[in-house]
């Protein structure tokens, strides 16, 4: 595994690659909470697999989690900030790709009258030669940012048909 830098709030106001996307769901926000921080978190996430915290209950600032992007990329995660319910932020501290320098991402969960609003938000820093401008252009993230987004949307309109 290799190492990456640490990561706190302000990754979301300096790292080089921000992308968010926000949704407003017709599902409690208890709802889209109890899927971000069950047992197998994100699991309706085709990106996403094999999802686990791997800290004792209950979470918080500290907690950590185990992941693999893509099928490929194993991610090993530390939360700086857990408001339970409504939002918690992490670092990546290894992976077993040396592809980034720092990568963290931040849930946002609000009540809203006919649901909630859930934000998604990534921030990214690649390490050296990857940093290029052409790079980040095409860098993957785009396009995992929408497979996320299709299958929150999806997984959580399903679950207000049934």
């Amino acid at each position: 595994m290799f190492g990456l830098q640490p990561s706190d709030e302000s990754v979301f106001e300096t790292a080089p690659v921000v992308r968010s996307f926000s949704l407003a769901l017709r599902v409690p926000p208890e709802e889209v909470w109890n899927g971000l921080a069950g047992d197998s978190p994100l699991a309706w996430c085709r990106a996403l697999g094999n999802g686990r915290y791997t800290s004792s209950r209950p979470f918080g600032v500290g907690t950590t989690r185990e992941i693999t992007v893509c099928r490929v990329i194993k991610l090993r995660e530390r939360f700086f900030r857990w408001e339970e319910g409504r939002r918690h932020s992490f670092g990546v501290t290894e992976s077993n790709v040396p592809l980034l320098s720092r990568f963290a991402e931040d849930y946002l969960v609000e009540p809203m009258a006919d649901g909630s609003r859930f934000t998604w938000t990534i921030a990214a820093e690649m390490k050296a030669p990857l940093r290029r401008p052409n790079f980040l252009g095409s860098f993957p993230l785009e396009r995992i940012m929408r497979t996320l987004e299709a299958d929150t949307r999806q997984h959580f309109e399903r679950a207000t048909s049934t």
